[in-house]
């Protein structure tokens, strides 16, 4: 079943184009059910599995045994999701005549409301960071870039120097299943970004000369490519000197941004290239977060309110 597996990440990475962290997430999820109906032994060696033998039945009781170690029921839903996916892809290969795991019905994952801020609350939490040193610099410019172009924080470590046009106040930003799109930012963004290349130099100079990556745009205290965690531990601290805001993640922002879009008017068509979304259904949660909005509105202008 190994090569099976091997096989079909293979055909993830080259030819779906997923991510570096979906692929491990279907990596990570195929394993654990090999492991269920064929654990290793303690040198490692496992039995040899019958692929046609694997039925709805036994999906569903692996599904018994997630719900019976407390597995939160979004990530059950999601080691389901990848069975479905592996099995269609093995039907597909002629390796298969049936998808066992078609059958099974996930468990239904109730969608959580994205956490956001308020304009008044972001603009606070961005000015946070002392700008008087490269770090806060750094610091300043990422928050900025982030609010005001919406990016998840992968496609923002990752951006390239090349990647930014100032010209025309825009990002070219690679997101999921390395799908490329433009997105503009604004003047405050503009001007944090230039502060911060002024002295990024810096930085690169702390840089290992094997470790150098020149075309990043942020780094680390290091001079190295700054990581996803490192810029969550980075809007911790701030989130610990920022009163009154609590509970605020880097997806915060893109929530923030997309939300405070939609309260001025701006249709979800336009969200959903902004924010890279595949399906209009994932941005639509966003008329869910401003209900209030909406509300207030229709209280002060219907006549029967």
């Amino acid at each position: 079943m190994q090569k099976y597996i091997d096989d079909f990440l293979q055909h993830l990475k080259y030819e779906r184009n997923v991510s570096e962290h979906t692929l491990r997430n279907y990596e990570s999820d195929l394993v654990q059910f090999y492991d269920y109906i064929a654990p290793p032994d303690k040198n490692g060696a496992r039995r040899t599995v019958e692929l046609r033998a694997i039925d709805n039945l036994t999906i569903r009781e692996y599904m018994g045994l997630l719900y019976d170690k407390k597995k939160k029921k979004s990530s059950i839903h999601r080691k389901i999701a990848a069975l479905r996916t592996f099995f269609r892809y093995l039907c597909r290969e002629g390796i298969l005549e049936v998808n066992p795991a078609k059958m099974v019905s996930s468990p239904r994952v109730e969608r959580t409301l994205p956490n956001h801020l308020t304009i008044g609350q972001m603009v606070k939490f961005i000015e946070t960071p002392e700008t008087e040193t490269v770090l806060g610099k750094r610091d300043r410019a990422m928050l900025e870039l982030l609010y005001a172009s919406g990016l998840r924080v992968s496609e923002l470590v990752n951006l390239n120097l090349i990647d930014i046009d100032f010209s025309n106040q825009t990002v070219r930003v690679k997101g999921k299943g390395r799908k490329e799109r433009i997105v503009p930012f604004g003047d405050h963004a503009k001007q944090a970004l230039h502060d911060y290349l002024g002295v990024r130099s810096e930085l690169l100079a702390e840089a290992e000369l094997e470790k150098v990556d020149p075309l990043a745009v942020f780094m680390n205290y290091q001079g190295t490519r700054i990581t996803t965690r490192s810029v969550g531990r980075m809007i911790d601290k701030y989130v610990k000197q920022c009163a009154e805001i609590h509970h605020i993640s880097p997806h915060s922002l893109r929530h923030s941004f997309a939300t405070h879009l939609l309260d001025a008017g701006a249709d979800l068509r336009t969200i959903q290239e902004l924010l890279g979304h595949a399906r209009l259904s994932t941005t639509q949660q966003y008329t869910h977060v401003s209900m209030d909005k909406l509300m207030e509105v229709y209280d002060k202008s219907h006549p029967k309110a």
